[in-house]
């Protein structure tokens, strides 16, 4: 073999491997990928269906339910426009409470309950995710008619 051939072989394979692990790289992160979404986008189905993505909003007031015996709970994520339920099974955040900002990870199921795996709440008076924050912000300027909006 002539030093030119074998050194197109060795290019080749060098691209080939670097192609390969490049792959495997962006497979690897798009199967961890995880977006967040408000409870309007995923009432409009935007979430993702079969593949685990955030909602986050507030704990709808009155809306907690614990099963007696259980670490089961149910509950209602809102951003002032749409509910999500939510059920989880597991020990909550101690900063979880009716009234306050929460994001929850998990996946829907075929019945529109959102099956959370992880609960995450805010940690201070006056934390609120970006993103629930710019969803309830504009929920709420949906609420209000366009005639009466501010120019």
């Amino acid at each position: 073999m002539h030093k030119r051939t074998r050194r197109l072989w060795l290019a080749l394979g060098g691209l080939a491997s670097v192609g390969v692990a490049s792959a495997l790289v962006l497979n690897a992160f798009q199967s961890n990928l995880v977006f967040f979404y408000t409870p309007t986008q995923v009432s409009n189905n935007e979430a993702p269906a079969g593949r685990a993505f955030r909602v986050g909003g507030m704990v709808e007031a009155g809306s907690v339910q614990r099963t007696p015996g259980t670490l089961t709970v149910r509950f209602v994520v809102t951003d002032t426009a749409h509910t999500v339920p939510v059920a989880y099974e597991g020990i909550l955040p101690d900063l979880f409470s009716e009234g306050k900002g929460v994001v929850a990870q998990g996946r829907l199921d075929g019945n529109g309950l959102f099956r959370a795996e992880e609960v995450l709440a805010k940690h201070d008076e006056n934390y609120m995710p970006p993103e629930a924050q710019h969803a309830i912000d504009q929920a709420a300027l949906k609420a209000v008619p366009q005639e009466a909006r501010p120019r």
